[in-house]
């Protein structure tokens, strides 16, 4: 019989660096006197940033070294984060016990200085590291701070907190009244009543400054301390020479989001107007019903308006659902990205925006667009829960028709996406008896055929086979399953493979006798078309000199990229489940193959590049 959990013995937390250095710490080595007393209750704990001037004499009372001014110190205090920064170990166990404004002496023993046995601190030049010293202390300030550098070259102190949680980023424009001081208080740039205009990444303030600012909210009040390490040349201010660091005071009054959509500067959206709600939470990423105003403009120099919905479309929005190919893929991707009453501004190459749909007349081919957007709401698709099993069938057969739709329309990402929907909704339906199980089951299949066309068209031949095997582990004889697993092995190579799936077909359905005589004539091309070239490569590949083998494989793959082009498809025949299965006879093997964002959605992973994220599993 086992020990039960609860009563086994728990592991020991490993201690800390620090904490193994307190625990070598003596009594007598290190004492405390108090000069003058500090204000409140509060004392500095791990995490928080210790402010503090510190004069260091020896017994005789010779001052050894010092921060202050008077004592030849360059009149800077010391910043540490107390738990963090490397330190003394007097000054690690004497810190937390001071408060504000007290003025404390302590008397340490070599041990407790630059005398400890591998101290993490290096001692200056001629430092008397073997005697016993005085450390007067004065405690300025300490208070939470947030570590943007992890060598500490920049910390933020927040002062008043701001609104949201969106910080700016690149190549956000950003408006702030921005001041700085020295380490020793001396002002060295005094903010003006307008606020300082920027653009995010572009280096027109210090690096340091950008990265605490990085971290801030919209209203946020902040102090950010830069070492001289992040003081780079900028618009805002001149190097100063010998500054040790530069303390800033930060006032972020007001972002624009402007979003690199691609990530190559091509598709950017700039917000023009803020929207109500949280960022992205409240916009409208899954698929939806949406509602916007827009004004659309050729990029020249005339800006000519070629479409306005508040006057081309008698003062009505344009309605839309998202996820169907029904606007350009540039603007549905940046409204995606909008919160409800936004106004923004977007930047289209031409690739992404009517170039690849239908093009307005007054719109020239190859046009670089820009549509100014205001999205008035949008509708969330309905809520399954608690609908019955015949609305929810109705609700499956109306997406699953528009991914029909959206596959005879050649858009497969999209349609593959509509039926994915379906099936991820279908998790949580329980049909109560056997006719609906019925129902529900064909319906299921019905998708996962539709999936494995979609794959097949992608070129992704074994992703399409998996969806077959979902039918096929059911019901073995699914004379359409055959079908088309026969079509993604064939498109794959595995000509044996394909060769019995549509000897099978036949055998368990005969009215499939013509589908599977004419897909068993192609199997018959296509083996003969792949040995005929496997002779061509092999005569050829002890005939070539070192270095041209690489030339039989280049032109094998253009002489497959001519050979598939001639396949064309033949007429359209539509079977039960929407999908023309005659389409399936044309080889997808050079077909793009896609990632997992695509198949989630299929601009999901360029709009969740542009979010920050390079992984998201909202969907």
């Amino acid at each position: 019989m086992g020990v039960d959990e609860d009563m086994a013995p728990k592991k020991k937390k490993e201690p800390t660096e620090n904490e193994k250095r307190r625990m070598k710490i003596v009594p007598g080595t290190l004492m405390k006197a108090e000069m003058r007393p500090g204000g409140g209750d509060a004392r500095p704990s791990d995490g928080d940033q210790v402010i503090y001037h510190c004069t260091i004499r020896t017994l005789d009372g010779v001052v050894v070294e010092s921060t202050r001014l008077e004592y030849g110190g360059k009149g800077t205090p010391i910043r540490q984060v107390l738990g963090k920064s490397k330190m003394l170990l007097g000054l690690l166990e004497g810190l937390p016990t001071m408060l504000k404004g007290e003025v404390a002496m302590f008397k340490m023993k070599p041990e407790m200085h630059y005398g400890e046995v591998d101290c993490p601190v290096s001692p200056p030049s001629s430092f008397p590291q073997e005697d016993e010293l005085h450390f007067e202390i004065e405690m300025i300030d300490f208070s939470k701070v947030k570590v943007v550098g992890d060598d500490f070259g920049v910390i933020k102190k927040v002062v008043n907190e701001g609104l949201g949680w969106e910080s700016p980023r690149e190549p956000y424009e950003v408006k702030a009244r921005i001041s700085a001081k020295t380490g020793n208080g001396k002002v060295i740039l005094s903010h003006t009543e307008e606020p300082y205009c920027f653009t995010f990444g572009k280096s027109e303030v210090p690096k340091g400054l950008e990265m605490g600012m990085g971290t801030m909210a919209q209203e946020e009040k902040a102090v950010i301390y830069v070492t001289n390490e992040y003081l780079t040349e900028s618009p805002l201010m001149s190097l100063i020479e010998d500054l040790d660091e530069v303390h800033f005071e930060v006032e972020l009054v007001h972002f624009t989001q402007v979003r690199d959509m691609l990530g190559d500067g091509r598709l950017i959206k700039r917000r023009l107007h803020d929207g109500k709600g949280e960022f992205p939470m409240d916009c409208p990423l899954h698929d939806s019903l949406l509602r916007v105003h827009y004004k659309g403009m050729l990029l020249n120099e005339e800006k000519k308006v070629f479409y306005d919905t508040r006057v081309d479309n008698d003062g009505q929005p344009l309605e839309f659902s998202s996820g169907e190919g029904l606007v350009p893929e540039g603007f549905e991707m940046c409204v995606r990205l909008m919160l409800p009453g936004e106004i923004a501004l977007v930047t289209c190459p031409p690739d992404y925006a009517y170039d690849k749909f239908q093009r307005p007349a007054n719109v020239p081919e190859g046009a670089h667009i820009q549509w100014e957007i205001e999205l008035l709401g949008f509708e969330m698709p309905k809520d399954w829960t608690g609908m019955d099993f015949p609305s929810i069938m109705g609700e499956a057969e109306k997406i699953r028709n528009t991914g029909n739709r959206l596959f005879k329309e050649g858009k497969f990402e999209l349609s593959k996406a509509k039926y994915e929907k379906v099936l991820r909704e279908f998790n949580h339906v329980n049909p109560q008896d056997d006719e609906e199980g019925k129902v529900f089951a064909d319906t299921r299949n019905l998708l996962n055929l539709n999936l494995a066309a979609c794959y097949l068209k992608l070129g992704e031949c074994k992703k399409s086979i998996e969806y077959c095997n979902k039918v096929l582990d059911i019901n073995p004889a699914h004379a359409k399953a055959l079908y088309r697993r026969g079509m993604a092995y064939m498109t794959d190579g595995d000509f044996e493979e394909a060769k019995n799936d549509f000897e099978k077909m036949m055998k368990v359905d005969k009215s499939s006798e013509p589908d599977a005589t004419a897909a068993l004539q192609k199997l018959k091309q296509k083996k003969q078309e792949f040995e005929k070239k496997a002779r061509k490569q092999f005569k050829g590949l002890f005939d070539k000199k070192p270095g041209e083998i690489a030339d039989v494989g280049t032109q094998d793959t253009e002489e497959r990229g001519t050979s598939e082009n001639q396949n064309q498809r033949k007429d359209d025949q539509e079977d039960s489940d929407g999908i023309e299965e005659e389409a399936l006879l044309q080889n997808a093997a050079n077909a793009p193959r896609v990632g997992l964002f695509s198949r989630l959605w299929p601009t999901g992973k360029r709009l969740f590049s542009a979010l920050g994220l390079q992984r998201c599993t909202i969907l």
